[in-house]
């Protein structure tokens, strides 16, 4: 079947360049290349974030006392001092 299809030039210079050095069409390893991909497993496991959490989960939410502002403040705001709601 024929179809058009836009590659970017370099990635086509560089497939171009694999089939002339291969003694293949481009058609082929397009064709190859496409095959590749499309039977692959798609793997589950990807990146994941290493835990960095402190202290116990089960432990309160030590950020559950300040509102949005109060968070806000303090991230933009590093020179001001803060303390805790319920601390006296």
């Amino acid at each position: 079947m024929k179809t058009t299809i836009d590659i970017h030039s370099e990635l086509l210079v560089r497939a171009k360049r694999y089939a002339s050095d291969n003694r293949r069409s481009l058609r082929s390893v397009v064709e190859e290349g496409l095959r590749r991909v499309l039977e692959a497993r798609p793997t589950a496991s990807g990146y994941r974030m290493p835990d960095c959490s402190k202290g116990d989960p089960r432990d309160a939410d030590p950020l559950a006392a300040y509102t949005w502002q109060d968070l806000s403040e303090m991230i933009y705001e590093p020179g001001r001092i803060y303390q805790h709601p319920g601390a006296r």
